[in-house]
């Protein structure tokens, strides 16, 4: 009797084994596979630091930041550029661009580069003075590095929208385009998915965020609660083979950003895997 016992026994933990030996790992992000990459603006963190930061990107499976300078200030010095580096990479992060900067005076566009260089990032995402984008145009010369003007929608006076950079710019270095806000795009009454088909060669880096309304009262909340077209968006990411990083750049409830960071991710990751053909 024991001894049936024991053989019992014996084939229920093989069983036991060999499911957990069979049983499936996690699955990879939906993004994997793709020519765009899924990350986040450092804006979306601006309360928190990059401790902070680095955990909620790890949890969330995340893996390129738009670095901001609150979380790595432009005085840094190499050693502390280093250490920033060295944390990023503990937690399986790379720091793909830096900013978005807004530069008002030649002055501060030389920083710019210089700490771009410093950094060891090829793109800025930046905000200059319309009069300064001849000098611009000669710094990304110098320097070889990608200019992508972050569009803002009603709430200033410059770069607005897609078609708006695109005017000043398309007469300029071909490494001089957009960072393509699809939430301020729409809050200036455009449409994203459109501004992308028509300036795709001139779009770097996007931001990713939804918005209530096409107009200046519209306000930024939790991807796929808004009024942009999403499917359609990623559809087109893929026909014009957008290669950069879709940022997410969540700016709701920024004391506790963590759940609206997490649905939205969740909702975009969503729209990848069920638009795959």
């Amino acid at each position: 009797m024991k001894l049936k016992a024991l053989a019992i026994l014996f084939v229920i933990t093989l069983m036991v084994c060999n499911a957990q030996e069979t049983r499936p790992g996690p699955q990879p992000p939906p993004e994997t596979g793709e020519k765009f990459k899924v990350g986040i603006a450092g804006y979306t963190f601006v309360k928190f630091d990059l401790d902070k930061t680095l955990e909620t990107m790890k949890a969330l499976d995340v893996h390129y930041l738009c670095i901001k300078d609150f979380h790595l200030p432009m005085t840094s010095t190499d050693e502390e550029i280093a250490a920033f580096h060295a944390k990023l990479k503990a937690n399986d992060v790379t720091g793909y661009a830096v900013g978005p900067i807004y530069m008002k005076t030649e002055a501060e566009i030389d920083k710019a580069f210089e700490y771009a260089k410093r950094v060891g990032v090829k793109l800025i995402v930046g905000v200059p003075n319309v009069e300064l984008l001849p000098y611009v145009d000669k710094k990304v010369k110098e320097y070889g590095f990608k200019y992508a003007i972050h569009l803002h929608g009603p709430d200033i006076k410059i770069f607005p929208d897609a078609e708006d950079v695109w005017n000043h710019t398309k007469d300029l270095d071909p490494r001089i385009g957009m960072c393509l806000d699809v939430g301020h795009d729409t809050r200036n009454g455009k449409d994203p998915v459109a501004d992308l088909k028509k300036y795709h060669t001139r779009v770097f880096d996007m931001h990713i965020k939804d918005v209530t309304a096409p107009t200046k009262l519209g306000y930024s909340i939790e991807v796929g609660r808004g009024i942009i077209d999403f499917p359609a968006l990623v559809k087109m990411i893929r026909k014009v083979g957008y290669k950069g990083v879709c940022s997410l750049e969540h700016e709701r409830n920024q004391e506790d950003p963590f759940m609206g960071i997490a649905e939205s991710l969740g909702y975009f990751r969503g729209v990848i895997e069920t638009t795959k053909e």
